[in-house]
């Protein structure tokens, strides 16, 4: 099994590729990432399964590895880790400069350790991603944080049990809370809390640890402090809804009629409603769904909000889908203000967007041309792949590692549903 860092230096597609078949959804990237860092708490073993094998969770099993954590493939898709009793070192900053998600080993660390210094993290420039909720959240139950040198530095004897009101739902802070509140004294409740299917995931896994957590999926989570967390023998990471719906809206895109399986359909209510808008047939089955396109797709309103609204990790791909859809089509961006710079390559390929702001107007021509472009991101390299496999001709996708940072055998299942598809 390959466990290193995939890099290449583009993708290759033949367009007009129609996708049609059967394939299994990985475990989620963003679930995966949150696990690791509250398996640094435990005081024992823990193994988690579906663990995706993406460049993201390779660095964040880096990450961990640096503290003094013991990290082992047992399988594919399997993990065991083993946490420091006490940390040897702190995150390298060549290694938090590659994502985002490493801020989520603030909590666990000043939990378990009374201590953290992380880097102030990376990952894909899509906007601003400020770090004053999870600080405010934080000092709330009585850690000391200061900036220094582009390092947080936080410090704290035992966490106390506070009410916390996020001023936003953001899934980082409510995540981070979360962990660091299981080995607080007291109770900790915390409100206007995001609710997408991860932080439940999150909690479940704690819980499975020891810890006592209820209301994750509500507005409101409360969290009763223990004094330590066990190891977790057996824990298996859900199904990636963003994935799922990558490939849900590339088989729109192209007409296609595809099943995907290992999925939760309850999580892909979102992408399930506004593809059935576009004129796209969704038959969901008790743990698979079917995409059939073989109507011509109408113009569809998009509005990227916190779950359960439409994720904003799915509008770049429904902007390629939109792309060469008859009428016009509006996408307005709620979350991330940077998320529309696939634009700029779509228009290289013949599609008409205009963006002003968060608000992108997408008039529909009659095909996209294939030609070089490059992913400014992860989920507009996805986007591409999707216009790609539309287009008429070749298109060569340059910078295709951020791509590989959250979609495991891409290429693989997308062969597998008959796209021409080859990387360098």
């Amino acid at each position: 099994m390959n466990t290193d860092v995939v890099t290449r230096e583009k993708i290759i597609i033949n367009g007009k590729s129609v996708l049609k078949g059967k394939i299994k959804i990985g475990g989620a990237k963003n679930s995966a990432l949150a696990l690791i860092c509250a398996a640094v708490m435990a005081d024992g073993e823990v193994v988690l399964e579906k663990v995706p094998e993406i460049n993201d969770v390779m660095v964040m099993l880096d990450i961990i590895s640096s503290l003094g954590a013991k990290v082992t493939w047992q399988e594919s898709e399997t993990i065991k880790i083993n946490p420091p009793e006490k940390i040897t070192s702190h995150p390298p900053y060549s290694m938090v400069k590659k994502l985002r998600a490493s801020n989520l080993l603030l909590g666990p660390m000043l939990a378990r350790y009374g201590s953290a210094k992380v880097a102030l993290p990376g990952g894909c420039n899509i906007g601003t991603r400020p770090m004053d909720l999870h600080f405010k959240g934080l000092t709330g139950l009585g850690a000391q944080l200061r900036l220094e040198r582009g390092c947080i530095l936080a410090e704290a004897g035992r966490l106390k049990g506070s009410r916390i009101y996020l001023d936003f739902p953001s899934v980082g802070a409510t995540e981070n809370l979360m962990i660091a509140a299981c080995l607080a004294e007291g109770q900790t409740i915390i409100e206007n809390v995001a609710k997408e299917p991860e932080i439940v995931d999150l909690a479940n896994f704690l819980n499975c640890m020891g810890a006592k957590v209820r209301g994750a999926g509500t507005d409101v989570i409360k969290i009763q402090g223990v004094e330590r967390l066990s190891g977790c023998s057996r824990y298996c990471v859900i199904p990636d809804r963003i994935e799922a719906g990558t490939f849900m809206v590339a088989a729109a895109a192209t007409g296609g009629d595809i099943t995907l399986e290992n999925v939760i359909s309850t999580h892909l209510e979102p992408v399930s409603a506004k593809l059935r808008e576009a004129n796209v047939e969704i038959i969901e089955g008790e743990d698979s769904i079917r995409v059939i396109a073989d109507k011509p797709l109408t113009p569809i309103d998009i509005k990227t909000m916190p779950y359960p609204g439409f994720p904003t990790d799915l509008q770049s791909q429904m902007m390629g889908m939109l792309s060469t859809v008859a009428g016009t089509s509006i996408i307005i961006e709620n979350i991330f203000e940077n998320r529309f710079q696939v634009a700029d390559e779509l228009k290289r390929m013949g599609a008409n967007i205009k963006v002003e702001g968060r608000l992108a107007v997408i008039e529909g021509v009659e095909a996209l041309q294939g030609t070089q472009v490059k992913a400014t991101d992860l989920r507009a390299g996805a986007a591409l792949v999707v216009a790609a496999l539309m287009a008429n001709g070749r298109t060569e996708i340059y910078h295709p590692d951020y791509i590989y940072r959250g979609y495991h055998d891409f290429e693989d299942k997308l062969r597998e549903l008959g796209a021409d598809i080859t990387s360098v």
